[in-house]
């Protein structure tokens, strides 16, 4: 499991943060993602369709919310200034 911390980054900052970290990492590593961006469980669902990567949902933990997604194989190329489109 790795962790992301996506503070209060909204939309589009959250997901350039998180592109960063996921293309370091191997296919089926689970990211926890935390996020105050109240738009995140709309927003992270969507990306990981676009992408192919796997969204497991929100992780029951007391804090802030966290998120989890799983890296795919071969993950759909994003824009790297605007990964919410394909390259």
């Amino acid at each position: 499991m790795w962790r992301v911390d996506g503070g209060d980054l909204g939309c589009a900052r959250l997901l350039i943060h998180l592109r960063r970290h996921v293309m370091t990492l191997e296919a089926g590593t689970v990211v926890h993602l935390t996020s105050t961006d109240p738009v995140a469980p709309i927003d992270l669902p969507a990306w990981c369709r676009l992408t192919g990567h796997v969204y497991r949902g929100p992780v029951e933990q007391p804090g802030r919310p966290t998120y989890a997604i799983e890296v795919a194989s071969a993950p759909a190329p994003t824009a790297p200034d605007r990964p919410w489109h394909r390259a």
